[in-house]
C-alpha cells in the first residue's frame, strides 16, 4: 500500500514518519487487494495534534479524524477506527 503523508506547518521526523507508515500499513489486511492508498495528514492544531486518514475503497471514500495530545496517540486513535470501518465497508461490499 501507498501511503501518503502531509505534515501542515510543521516538518515530521524520520521516527514520526517510520510510525505513521508501519501503523497505517497494518490497514491493509483488513480490505486485501482494494486498499491500494492511504492518504495521512498531520497536524498541528491548538487543542492538540490531529491525525486524519483517508481512504479510498471502490464506491466509497473513508475519512477518519482524531484529535490528541501527541501525534502517534492520534494516529493510534485513527488507525483503530479504520479497522472498524474498513471491516465493515468490506462486509457491506460483500453483502450484495
Amino acid at each position: 500500500m501507498e501511503i501518503k503523508l502531509k505534515s501542515l506547518k510543521f516538518d515530521a521526523g524520520e521516527k514520526l514518519t517510520a510510525f505513521v507508515e508501519k501503523k497505517v500499513a497494518r490497514l491493509e489486511k483488513f480490505f486485501e487487494g482494494v486498499v491500494t492508498e492511504a492518504e495521512v495528514t498531520l497536524e498541528n492544531l491548538k487543542e492538540g495534534k490531529q491525525a486524519k486518514i483517508h481512504i479510498h475503497v471502490p464506491g466509497d471514500d473513508l475519512l477518519i479524524e482524531r484529535t490528541a495530545d501527541t501525534f502517534e496517540n492520534a494516529i493510534t486513535g485513527c488507525v483503530d477506527a479504520m479497522k472498524e470501518k474498513l471491516t465493515r465497508a468490506k462486509e457491506k461490499k460483500f453483502e450484495n
